[in-house]
């Protein structure tokens, strides 16, 4: 079993899983054949059918998890080539990314505060809108479990970029600027490579939420929760 719990191991079965999901979704282009959740549900019946430990599979893991900020950074080269599109739209994107962290975070921490769940679920939840690191690190400071973040975010990006443009076509919002900027600022950066399918605009406008998005909410998360713990436990 020495070789099946390596780091080397786990970072081909990883890539193997992602490789063979993306193809699966380039062949039938269902919504509900995300790469990331393909992968996910196909490593999960795989350590679960091996019986390899999960501690030994992240070992791996982290190496792959490594890469997850540059890979964010790389999203800065789309937003850069379509600098002017974005400039010309700078006071709308400033309002609409302030409106969108107060949002993501009431529309989640108040609803879980509202059905009872406890205060350290409850800031888990709030920053479920940002990026990993982002979301970690906010939860850690207002007394949330990073882990449970973590696990969250995830999910979060998995059902934004599963259900987004769906919702997003539904409501009427066809303007490329628009469909980035709401894939990116509600599902983070899985949110944003669906938008990138879509086209380089998209893909430009969610790399901006990313960024936009995760700096006000890491400022307006400390205030909301205090409110919504007044609110709803006075």
């Amino acid at each position: 079993m020495g070789f099946f719990t390596s780091k080397a191991f786990s970072v081909f079965v990883t890539f193997f899983a992602f490789y063979v999901a993306q193809r699966i979704y380039q062949r039938f282009k269902f919504f509900w054949l995300n790469p990331v959740l393909l992968s996910i549900l196909g490593l999960m019946a795989f350590l679960t059918l091996t019986g390899i430990p999960y501690e030994d599979y992240f070992q791996g893991g982290q190496i792959i998890s490594f890469f997850l900020g540059p890979a964010v950074v790389a999203l800065g080269v789309p937003l850069y080539v379509q600098m002017e599109e974005i400039r010309k739209r700078g006071r709308a994107i400033g309002v609409s990314m302030a409106v969108a962290a107060v949002v993501g975070v009431l529309s989640a921490a108040g609803t879980a505060a509202l059905l009872g769940a406890s205060l350290p679920v409850v800031a888990s939840i709030a920053p479920k809108s940002v990026t990993t690191p982002i979301a970690m690190g906010i939860a850690e400071k207002i007394g949330g479990i990073p882990s449970l973040t973590a696990a969250i975010v995830i999910a979060t990006g998995i059902l934004g970029a599963v259900i987004g443009p769906g919702v997003l076509r539904l409501c009427g919002v066809r303007h490329p600027v628009a469909f980035g900027l709401a894939m990116g600022a509600a599902s983070h950066g899985i949110g944003t490579a669906r938008a990138v399918e879509e086209g380089e605009v998209q893909g430009a406008a969610g790399g901006l939420a990313i960024c936009l998005n995760g700096i006000a909410t890491a400022v307006v998360t400390p205030v909301l929760m205090k409110l919504i713990v007044l609110w709803v436990r006075p």
